[in-house]
């Protein structure tokens, strides 16, 4: 009797086989077949998504109304999702489809001066972007033999930085300070010197104020700085899904120029911002908290990130991708939690007081907490020469500056440093959105590092730089020429450009005279 029942199933099996094997063969045309998810639940930025099975890490999902999503958190029942767009119009029970992508972004040469928001669309009403290439947000980070070292520098236009703080290309120098103290102004500042340099700019604000980003595009735009920077923007109220993709969204942009051997800047204002982001959304993703409440990879978050920019070596075209981001402390705490971490991480740190700001003293730029760790190996020749002992100069300042508030007796040496170290800080103070030539910061700090301001009143400093700087015209082509691009002087020529500083301040220190002796007379 069993084999009989045997029997019949072979013969049953056989038979559905064989229909199975003549629909394979036959010309019907083949069914694609999709799979469907159910939202189960919305909150603020995220989305519960159930029956999606195969999905897999931070693959892109498409949501009704084309609103797309990534998806974060893999269970094994459910999906948490980082929602892109307006989750506002969704509800539980709506369909959501897998794409079999990760999250890309348009890149090509039709960015450069657009507005852009991290998704590639356009924020600026000037048409649509045409690009023919597409990159993942999220790319590896190039191998160290793939990297040369950085030697070349990025000419920020600011002195203090170009002189005492020097920025390599390749490199990552953090901007970190309180509120309203100026770290935007010198992302900016830096940008708006690369005019004529072959340096292309990426400037990423995270859940900025419209204002403020109004502000900042009026501000390049002004200076001619759009015709090589590309802007992307998230604002305040955008979802905090943006907040979080955009700083790799611009990166993947920025690289694309890296990779055809380009020069590229980028600054990422700021991450203080995007983790904030990612503290929210991981907290409604009920990933663990950690401390100040931040996930236990928000170091990753940021080291995934910053690791992409470097200085490609020459088989791979020889580009760079610097790094300038900028990140908020609070009450002057630089050991919280999210500094330290980006202090860890990057080549350096760009401090800016909040007591050198309320002082005047503009760029706020506290040197002794300052770093660079790349330093003169990013500088050129002639101004490692003449920058080098300003640094030690200033510092001892600082500290002379302290005792004598005190009301400590100085000797007469202390009194020569203290009067050379106010040049200094005279001579650092720059205006916003003027950054400063090459020539003209060398023939500055040249005058400082031999003490030829020394002896001018501090009231007319400024008039004493823009006199030196109108010399500079007076110089033969050649040895200005030489002077912009900062090769070292012959001491002929040295003493060429010596004898035109002391001509200009002479004149400027006559001028300050008359104006004393008439204003005693009056």
């Amino acid at each position: 009797m069993n084999d009989a029942n045997n029997n019949a199933l072979k013969k049953r099996y056989q038979y559905v086989f064989n229909q199975l094997e003549y629909i394979r063969e036959s010309h019907i045309p083949d069914v694609s077949l999709q799979e469907m998810g159910t939202v189960e639940s919305v909150s603020a930025g995220i989305a519960i998504v159930s029956g999606l099975f195969g999905a897999g890490f931070e693959e892109l999902l498409l949501f009704p109304n084309d609103i797309y999503g990534i998806a974060f958190n893999i269970d094994e029942h459910e999906i948490g999702v980082i929602m892109l767009g307006d989750y506002t119009a969704l509800h539980a029970g709506d369909e959501v489809k897998r794409t079999g992508r990760v999250m890309d972004i348009a890149v090509g040469n039709g960015l450069i001066g657009r507005v852009i928001d991290p998704l590639g669309n356009a924020l600026d009403a000037k048409g649509n972007i045409v690009t023919r290439e597409r990159f993942p947000i999220e790319r590896p980070a190039p191998d160290i033999m793939s990297r040369s070292p950085v030697t070349e520098p990025l000419q920020t236009g600011v002195k203090a930085l170009d002189a005492l703080l020097p920025i390599g290309r390749g490199q990552r120098e953090l901007i970190l300070g309180d509120r309203q103290t100026g770290k935007t102004a010198i992302a900016i500042d830096t940008i708006l010197n690369q005019k004529d340099k072959n340096v292309l700019c990426v400037y990423c604000a995270i859940g900025q104020k419209s204002a403020s980003v109004a502000k900042t595009i009026t501000t390049l735009q002004r200076n001619s700085a759009m015709e090589y920077t590309v802007v992307m923007v998230t604002e305040g109220n955008d979802p905090p899904g943006l907040d979080y993709i955009a700083p790799y969204a611009a990166t993947s942009i920025a690289e694309y120029f890296t990779q055809q051997g380009k020069d590229v800047l980028i600054v990422y204002d700021d991450l203080t911002q995007h983790a904030r982001s990612y503290r929210e959304l991981s907290l409604l993703l009920r990933r663990p908290p950690g401390r100040e409440a931040f996930p236990g990879d928000i170091f990753y978050l940021h080291s995934r990130l910053l690791e992409r920019s470097t200085h490609l070596n020459e088989a791979l075209g020889g580009g760079s991708l610097t790094a300038l981001p900028i990140i908020e402390t609070e009450e002057q705490n630089m050991s919280a939690y999210i500094p330290t971490n980006l202090i860890s991480i990057t080549d350096g740190q760009i401090y800016l007081s909040p007591t050198l700001f309320s002082l005047g003293v503009l760029p706020a730029i506290d040197v002794g907490k300052s770093v660079s760790r790349v330093g003169g190996k990013a500088q050129k020749p002639a101004f490692r020469k003449v920058s080098g002992a300003l640094k030690l100069a200033y510092a001892q300042f600082e500290e002379l500056e302290t005792f004598a508030r005190f009301g400590a007796r100085l000797d007469s040496d202390s009194l020569l440093a203290i009067e050379h170290g106010l040049r200094i800080r005279a001579c650092m103070k720059q205006a916003e959105s003027h950054p400063f030539s090459v020539a003209a910061q060398i023939a500055i700090l040249l005058a400082l590092t031999k003490g030829l301001l020394d002896t001018i009143p501090l009231n007319v400093i400024d008039s004493a730089q823009d006199s030196i700087i109108d010399g500079l015209g007076t110089l033969a082509p050649a040895l200005y020429e030489k002077l912009a691009s900062a090769q070292p002087l012959s001491d002929e020529e040295s003493d060429t450009v010596m004898t035109m500083i002391k001509t200009k301040l002479a004149s400027v220190a006559s001028t300050a005279d008359t104006k004393t002796t008439t204003g005693t007379e009056r």
